[in-house]
């Protein structure tokens, strides 16, 4: 990766990691004054991401440490680590909520203040969402997955508190209804439903960092675009190429090509101008690419 992709990262894990310690104290003081679950949680899930935006920053300084003595075949593999451990961990504490929420139900809820608690809904609702826009909107310049997990964090954090301001609304208007003594209930309920539904994401961002670690196929769009790019160039040489593996480690692509040489023999002028073509075309897919020519009679 080079200094200015490498250094533009390092600045937004910074800001992300600034901006979730300010919600982290928030939601945690104000969470545990109004005696709210669900403000607790949001506290505590910003809490946790920013320890684990520390983490992707010093993976990402880690990683731009040139150690070629120690990792002969790169850093990429600490990427999708660093992602893994990150989904652990929102899976944790998501199942942990759950559980919390759950036992909150069958006690006979929790009360909380709904119209403090609906002002800080906005505040973060407000954040959050700036956070996620500005991150996402850099992230597609910098191209990188440890920053894509990072818009992912502050996009769960956004609907999050989504949820809540519109939870606290609806359980603040339930204590001038007729209904008022279920009001308690809103808090647990809205725990209850977020956690069945941000399950997902950590999930997904498991499974995918998964994928990477055991080296498995990548996405069908990149395996189709990285196919199209190999038969175009096929086209306009004479030995024949096919795909032979593919698949994505954090920043790197890594790409086997067979060559099937018809002839008794290819120059080597004809090979490097194969190579060169190929490189300039895959490059586009991955800050690094790791590119490799099997030639075959």
């Amino acid at each position: 990766m080079c200094d200015r992709k490498t250094n533009n990262q390092k600045q937004i894990l910074i800001f992300s990691a600034l901006l979730a310690s300010g919600f982290a104290v928030g939601g945690l003081v104000l969470g545990l004054l109004v005696g709210s679950l669900v403000i607790v949680f949001d506290g505590v899930y910003s809490l946790v991401s920013l320890l684990l935006t520390l983490l992707s920053l010093s993976a990402a300084y880690y990683i731009s440490r040139p150690q070629k003595s120690r990792f002969p075949f790169g850093k990429s593999m600490i990427e999708p680590i660093v992602i893994a451990i990150k989904a652990s961990v929102i899976l944790v504490i998501v199942g942990y909520s759950l559980f919390s929420a759950v036992q909150a139900l069958f006690s006979g809820g929790r009360e909380v203040d709904a119209s403090i608690a609906t002002i800080f809904g906005i505040v973060n609702v407000l954040g959050c969402g700036f956070g996620w826009w500005y991150i996402a909107k850099k992230g597609r310049q910098v191209e990188s997955g440890l920053i894509d997990a990072e818009a992912k964090q502050w996009q769960m954090d956004t609907l999050l508190s989504v949820a809540v301001t519109l939870g606290f609304l609806a359980a603040l208007a339930l204590t001038y209804s007729p209904w008022a003594e279920y009001a308690v209930y809103a808090d647990p309920m809205m725990m209850v439903a977020m956690s069945f539904y941000f399950i997902k994401v950590p999930f997904d961002m498991l499974r995918d960092a998964m994928r990477e670690l055991l080296m498995m196929r990548p996405s069908g769009e990149l395996c189709r675009s990285v196919g199209k790019e190999i038969a175009i160039v096929d086209g306009e040489s004479t030995p024949e190429l096919s795909l032979a593996a593919l698949t994505k480690v954090g920043q790197e692509l890594r790409v086997d090509v067979d060559m099937r040489v018809k002839q008794s023999s290819v120059s080597v002028v004809e090979l490097e101008r194969i190579r060169n073509t190929l490189k300039k075309r895959l490059s586009k897919h991955a800050s690094r690419l790791q590119l490799h020519l099997n030639v075959a009679a």
